[in-house]
């Protein structure tokens, strides 16, 4: 009873977001250049800041941004076959590599610059280096295992993170194809520039089908070898923020131990649930990636988890969307911006450099 009472409560909103996501891969159909997940978003934060999300909406639309996005980013590791990823060449893997480490590690270095919030800039810098939108939601997952973000900051990060790696990738979209032609790129090294440099895999997708399908492929593997580098990135930070959580609580322990011992009372008792290494979710898209590495799966299967993958991931965006304060962003936003654009053009330099080696 308390399961069902928790599932009408959170039905309009499911609803809701829903919809919009149908509306916005609609569209995305009708004229791929146009990113469902940038739609998604833009309706959200119409709904927000017109006031149209009802009441009634708001556990619902919580529960798309968070739940519904993380089982989303599950459903993305059936999409990733290792050998696939290493069958494009150790040239192309250098560039992914580079391009990844690279780009989260001036992102951050610029948000510090630009004072940017240290966790926003986190988000960002994953969002741009990995696969936009849904590698933000991972690492907002565990961007308050230390225990000092409130749960309402992280989401506002997540965001705005999710906005600026959207509008940027799909800048990026747009131009980068015409670029390649005209560096003369050939086809693999456009495939491997558009792959590494594009933040989104439907923006990749609809960008590589721009050009040619030789192109497309090699793209889409490019891009998932980034996508390969979300769990260990992700699981590294949720490491090392968990062992700095430990340790800041056992600092305080020992402190309120000796406070208690010269008081001459007994010394506290804590017994707070660790926070875990390693997400759930993210053990649940390494199983589905070896699942997919390691056995056949069926063309159907893959297909239709890809494309559930997809909508649930668009109903996350209508919900993230919806938690935009159009006004603070005009007046707060503009260094986080800032920040997605120079990180967009770190991306792109970066995997363009090692596209140009690959000619």
């Amino acid at each position: 009873m308390p399961h069902l009472t928790a599932w009408r409560r959170r039905a309009p909103g499911l609803l809701l977001t829903a919809l919009v996501a149908v509306l916005a891969l609609a569209l995305n159909r009708a004229v791929p250049v146009v990113s469902a997940l940038l739609v998604a978003i833009l309706v959200g934060v119409l709904l927000r800041n017109l006031r149209l999300v009802p009441a009634a909406a708001e556990d619902g639309v919580r529960y798309s941004a968070r739940t519904v996005l993380r089982l989303g980013v599950v459903l993305l590791g059936l999409q990733l076959s290792v050998p696939e990823v290493v069958g494009l060449g150790w040239g192309a893997l250098a560039v992914i590599v580079v391009t990844v480490a690279g780009t989260w590690t001036l992102t951050l270095l610029l948000g510090r610059l630009l004072r940017v919030p240290a966790t926003l800039t986190l988000l960002m810098a994953t969002g741009t280096a990995i696969c936009g939108a849904s590698a933000v939601a991972a690492m907002a997952a565990v961007a308050g295992t230390a225990g000092r973000e409130r749960e309402e900051d992280v989401d506002a990060a997540a965001t705005t993170a999710v906005a600026a790696v959207t509008i940027f990738g799909t800048a990026a979209m747009l131009a980068m194809p015409p670029l390649a032609a005209a560096l003369a790129l050939d086809a693999h090294a456009t495939g491997v520039w558009l792959g590494a440099g594009i933040h989104e895999v439907g923006q990749v997708v609809a960008a590589g089908g721009l050009v040619g399908e030789a192109v497309l492929a090699t793209a889409v593997l490019t891009k998932l070898g980034r996508v390969v580098l979300l769990a260990p990135l992700v699981a590294g930070v949720s490491y090392a923020r968990s062992r700095r959580a430990r340790m800041e609580a056992e600092r305080l322990a020992a402190v309120e131990s000796a406070d208690a011992v010269l008081a001459g009372s007994a010394p506290p008792h804590h017994d707070a649930a660790r926070p875990p290494l390693v997400p759930a979710f993210v053990v649940g898209f390494l199983v589905l990636v070896a699942v997919r590495s390691l056995l056949p799966v069926p063309a159907g299967v893959l297909e239709a988890v890809q494309s559930a993958s997809t909508f649930l991931l668009t109903v996350a965006m209508v919900a993230l969307g919806a938690g935009v304060n159009v006004r603070a962003l005009l007046t707060r936003g503009g260094p986080a911006l800032l920040l997605g654009l120079a990180s967009s053009v770190v991306a792109a330099g970066l995997s363009l450099g090692g596209a140009l080696l690959l000619r």
